[in-house]
């Protein structure tokens, strides 16, 4: 997997309850790539100023086609503001159909970047999560 830090800092003075999101894309086709990546990194441009925003990783695995985010919260308000952003609803709604979306919530007492990353990839890399990918229906396209 390859990643790239917004903040490698991740704030590392901040304390207290943290939400970490972590998302897993597996696009059906190849050629829907590159698009993903771009409004991917336009998105990423809003992130110094998004509300309760901390730190946050993206992260894709192209030969596997699937790539995502590892992202740190204040909060579930502040993640939940992100997510109704009309930057993300677009490339939601432009790709939703295209692939399979995995995610998962954890809560942290602090930023430990490491930790967070290293729970993060044990989640991308699990069986089961490999397994759920492999059952789910696709559609061709």
């Amino acid at each position: 997997m390859h990643g790239v830090s917004v903040d490698s800092a991740m704030c590392g003075g901040r304390s207290g309850p943290l939400i970490v999101s972590v998302t897993d894309f597996t696009s059906d086709n190849y050629r829907d790539l590159p698009g993903i990546a771009r409004r991917g990194f336009a998105l990423r441009r809003r992130w110094p100023h998004l509300d309760g925003a901390v730190g946050m990783w993206l992260w894709s695995a192209p030969l596997a086609r699937r790539c995502g985010s590892v992202s740190v919260w204040t909060g579930r308000r502040a993640l939940a503001g992100f997510v109704r952003l009309p930057e993300h609803v677009a490339i939601m709604d432009a790709y939703r159909e295209r692939g399979t979306t995995r995610s998962v919530i954890r809560e942290y007492e602090n930023v430990d970047a490491a930790r967070i990353w290293r729970d993060a990839e044990a989640w991308l890399t699990s069986d089961d999560r490999c397994r759920a990918a492999r059952e789910a229906p696709r559609q061709s396209g």
